[in-house]
């Protein structure tokens, strides 16, 4: 592929500017979640002699492996703090692609609040969809009982999660590096595999206080739920360890000792692109009304910048086509001109058809506004192509991989595989918005209908007081489809740098490709 973008161009130079401004926000917020609860809970952890949850990540991966931390800013924007006081992530431990969920004990003692269920839910998720080992790091007082009436019911799906992977096949080990209470006992107690620590570990339903006040009964932590009693009486510990060093070393050998085999294709030659990753900075502008060539995104993201476009002259609207990332071949389908008419609609089904047909996971970079809307389209049946795409990308089988670029608008959010389709990763970038429609055009409609009621009520339109909710309404729709709201609700799986965008894709790929099955339809044409 060759390029067309001026990296020494004012426009170039403004684009990028614009995104250095949005990452260096995303880094404040990103630092929010690093600092965990804050100096003083964190002295006071270490003071106890204990590592930090990142740091027992980082003491449990392979040298020099990466870490994929998924959801990094859950709870932005809510009255929690950002990360949902655990960390969740991919990474590879003992040669074992692992999914990895680490309590925060210095964030409300790793309690869980609403956020940190949630965070938590979809991390065992990914480990479901992909088949990867779970090793949890537990350091938890269970729920927090403030907000006990949004967990207790859903929360219970953690322990159905858990012994479902363990059904499937799929080993689960917890590493107790602390307390372990109430409903987080259920953690190690529904593990394939339970390391504790000697004076650290206690695991239990009810601690001293409770059993106190419900049988009349005094008992200390340790001869409730420590180390050394699930060790040598209740049996509930497998290993002992005797401190968190060791009790790391203890995981990794049971991982080791598992002889997981990752099952699917191993990837081809790897190389890197002739295009520099850099200039993805620049390429996107900060006003998503102004189109860009995808293709100057794929050219530095793909193996070698080579692109195989697939109907490079039918649809110009949707870029479709067949390149490697990190050795593993994809489909990608990426927005051109951001609305999609019914050409666009018949190429992504053929397209996505093909990649079923031959196994090919896809990769869908958003930039849309939707499918298009008039009286010619809605003749010519923009309705049934662009349901038409939607069925099959609903009905595909092959492993989806999303990144919202700009825009992703409407049913074209859905077309392109969004967070409701399911796709195996969906992460943004910076410049990412996502909403029914962008926030002047909302504010339009709005508008409008307010004016034909007035109408046909004959009654005066105040067109002071339109002016003032047009400005209200398009603000907080601008405000609520940014990429760091919904990176916080998790409607994504992080928000990234685009230059990092290879990299993310080539982990993701490596997790996703972990079986070989048949394609669900062939291919036809429309």
């Amino acid at each position: 592929m060759k390029s067309t973008v001026d990296a020494g161009s004012r426009e170039f130079a403004e684009n990028r500017e614009a995104m250095l401004a949005k990452l260096a926000e995303l880094d404040a917020e990103h630092a929010k979640a690093l600092a965990g609860g804050g100096p003083k809970y964190v002295d006071r952890h270490r003071k106890r002699g204990k590592l930090l949850a990142r740091e027992r990540i980082e003491l449990l991966l392979d040298e020099d492996a990466p870490f994929l931390e998924l959801s990094p800013l859950a709870a932005y924007g809510s009255d929690y703090p950002v990360g949902a006081s655990v960390v969740t992530g991919i990474g590879v431990v003992s040669d074992t692609e692992c999914v990895i969920i680490a309590n925060d004990p210095t964030v409300r003692g790793g309690a869980s609040n609403p956020w940190t269920l949630r965070k938590t839910l979809r991390a065992l998720e990914i480990a479901r969809q992909n088949r990867l080992p779970v090793l949890n790091l537990v350091e938890s007082g269970g729920a927090d009982l403030q907000n006990q009436k949004e967990i207790f019911i859903p929360g219970g799906q953690v322990f159905r999660d858990l012994t479902r992977l363990s059904a499937a096949g799929v080993p689960t080990v917890a590493i107790v590096f602390g307390n372990s209470t109430a409903g987080g006992a259920y953690i190690p107690g529904m593990s394939d595999h339970v390391v504790m620590i000697e004076q650290r570990s206690q695991v239990f339903l009810a601690g001293p206080p409770l059993v106190k006040m419900a049988t009349g009964e005094e008992a200390d932590e340790e001869e409730l739920g420590g180390a050394r009693m699930h060790a040598r009486v209740s049996g509930l510990a497998d290993h002992y360890a005797r401190d968190e060093i060791e009790a790391v070393g203890l995981g990794r050998r049971i991982v080791r000792s598992l002889r997981w085999k990752k099952q699917g294709p191993t990837p081809g030659p790897v190389t890197p692109p002739k295009l520099a990753e850099e200039e993805l900075l620049g390429i996107v502008p900060p006003d998503l009304r102004t189109p860009f060539d995808p293709r100057e995104v794929i050219a530095r993201v793909v193996d070698g910048s080579e692109f195989d476009e697939f109907k490079p002259e039918y649809g110009g609207s949707l870029v479709t086509g067949w390149a490697t990332v990190h050795g593993f071949p994809v489909g990608i389908l990426a927005n051109a001109r951001g609305v999609l008419f019914s050409a666009e609609s018949q190429k992504a089904t053929q397209f996505i058809q093909l990649a079923n047909q031959s196994r090919t996971p896809l990769i869908f970079l958003h930039n849309t506004t939707g499918y298009m809307v008039g009286t010619e389209y809605e003749q010519g049946g923009i309705i049934k192509h662009g349901a038409m795409m939607i069925n099959a990308v609903s009905n595909s089988t092959v492993p989806h991989i999303s990144v919202l670029m700009g825009a992703s608008y409407g049913a074209g959010h859905y077309g392109m595989c969004g967070r409701a389709y399911e796709p195996r990763f969906l992460f943004a970038w910076p410049s990412a918005k996502s909403a029914v429609m962008g926030g002047a055009q909302l504010a339009g409609v709005l508008s409008l209908v307010n004016r034909q009621a007035a109408a046909a009520t004959g009654r005066p339109f105040d067109e002071d007081a339109d002016a003032v909710v047009r400005a209200m309404v398009e603000n907080q729709i601008e405000a609520e489809s940014l990429p760091m709201v919904l990176s916080g609700m998790l409607y994504d799986d992080g928000v990234i740098d685009p230059r990092d965008t290879r990299t993310v894709l080539g982990l993701c790929l490596s997790v996703v490709i972990c079986e070989k099955a048949a394609g669900p339809y062939g291919v036809f044409r429309m």
